[in-house]
């Protein structure tokens, strides 16, 4: 298992897969701390996730620079990152306890209510574009609920899933509460069936999505699924041009367009589309490509060479369709994983840009005729996890129920927000994540009928 760093082409380093008796040791040590874990009063988990918020913040410099050297995340954003898990970590430690308190509810018994116990031990199957966020969103619901937690993360973030249970462990976590497995994706149908495992999480593509969903399906255990997307982006011509271009250009290239709920596509109401492509056009050229280590860097290189291979073939395809090149358009020569801020336009559906997912910092802009065109572009994808409408917020509002996502935002790009349910819809996966549907998504919801 490499390490490479993606802008030098330079191995970090390389670790040991878990043989088949480590990893048996390892789901042995997790299933003996559930049953401890899950008696241990919520109080005492939510101070747990406290302290992990606090070596977070200590450690916030050195977890920003293993990011940025392992997938090539501008140093701003990595730290940044950092600063959201440990929100994440004190939102479930002051909401948890409330969230999983019993309800009472009146039927014929003399008392009844509802409970929520933990189901043991979850496994999470992890990407490399947040290599902490994406961890922590899972981490922090999951153990504040009872239950503890295996890290299967991506390989070539190896050194970041092992720096995520240092950071348990510094907090003070037992043993078993968290633990990293280090295996590789041949390997994980295996762990969903073992039976000391309860249940699954996945962020990842769809195509994972479906083995991961079939596996667990197979086992008969709950499954999360949180996958890919091709978030549209619809500007009406009443629309602030100087908000919209602004979200655009954030929502496209923050962690290098490398995100399942970037802007993908542009999908602008005709009577602006020239103005705005004119503005959209400057404000990409004035990005900064390069060194994501240093402070003024916008865009840093994609975390693999098969990105830009894959993303390559996209952007020429979608030229030879039809689509103009307005910036960018080919592969930086050097060493690194570098592929510049692209910008296509006249983009249609039947275009690579439009119809698939594109991870890296490509922006498809396509012209609508009117409000009903643009919707019906917005939903013309297999994808639903998010989708931005930029207009007057009344407006707004009554667009978000014709979108078929899993979040809407009106004036603004979509972003996870702790205290707001986060997933998506159709080949976007099904389940939620954050708030207190995501704290439920791993607990036997529990119904108590005393006579």
């Amino acid at each position: 298992m490499l390490s490479i760093n993606p802008a030098t082409d330079e191995v970090i380093a390389e670790y040991v897969e878990d043989s088949a008796t480590v990893l048996d040791e390892k789901l042995h040590t997790a299933a003996i701390a559930a049953p401890v874990w899950r008696t241990t009063p919520v109080a005492e988990r939510a101070r747990l996730l406290e302290r992990t918020a606090q070596v977070l913040e200590s450690r916030r410099e050195e977890l920003a620079r293993l990011m940025t050297a392992e997938m090539g995340k501008p140093i701003r954003e990595a730290r940044a990152e950092v600063d959201k898990c440990a929100w994440v970590c004190r939102y479930y430690a002051e909401h948890g306890p409330a969230f999983l308190a019993s309800e009472q509810v009146t039927t014929d018994a003399r008392q009844s209510y509802v409970r929520f116990d933990p189901l043991g031990v979850v496994l999470a199957v992890m990407p490399w574009n947040f290599p902490l966020w994406q961890v922590f969103r899972f981490a922090a619901p999951t153990l504040v609920a009872g239950n503890v937690g295996l890290l299967k993360h991506a390989s070539n973030v190896t050194g970041c899933a092992l720096a995520i249970a240092s950071v348990f462990r510094d907090a003070g976590a037992k043993e078993g509460v968290f633990t990293t497995l280090l295996v590789g994706g041949q390997r994980v149908a295996s762990v969903i069936a073992d039976r000391r495992v309860a249940a699954v999480s996945l962020t990842g593509s769809t195509p994972a999505g479906r083995e991961v969903g079939k596996a667990a399906g197979a086992a008969l255990k709950p499954s999360l699924l949180e996958l890919g997307g091709s978030d549209p982006f619809i500007v009406l011509a009443d629309a602030c041009l100087d908000d919209a271009i602004k979200g655009a250009v954030l929502g496209r290239h923050i962690n290098g367009g490398q995100s399942c709920i970037a802007a993908k596509r542009l999908i602008i109401e005709a009577p602006i589309y020239d103005a705005f492509v004119a503005r959209l056009e400057a404000a990409i050229r004035a990005l900064r490509l390069g060194d994501p280590q240093e402070e003024g860097t916008d865009v840093g290189p994609l975390a693999r060479p098969d990105l830009v291979v894959d993303l390559q073939h996209q952007v020429a395809g979608s030229i030879r369709a039809g689509a103009r090149c307005l910036v960018g358009g080919q592969k930086l020569p050097g060493p690194g994983c570098f592929y510049p801020p692209t910008l296509l336009v006249d983009v249609v559906p039947g275009m690579s840009v439009f119809d698939e997912e594109t991870f890296g910092p490509v922006t498809a802009v396509t012209r609508a005729r009117d409000v009903e065109e643009a919707v019906e572009l917005a939903n013309a994808t297999p994808f639903g996890l998010g989708a931005s409408v930029w207009t007057s917020r009344e407006r707004g509002g009554e667009l978000a129920a014709r979108l078929d996502a899993g979040h809407v935002a009106v004036n603004g790009i979509v972003k996870s927000d702790p205290r707001l349910p986060f997933g998506g819809v159709k080949e976007s996966g099904y389940g939620r994540e954050l708030a207190r549907y995501g704290l439920l998504a791993f607990v036997n919801i529990k119904s108590v009928w005393l006579g």
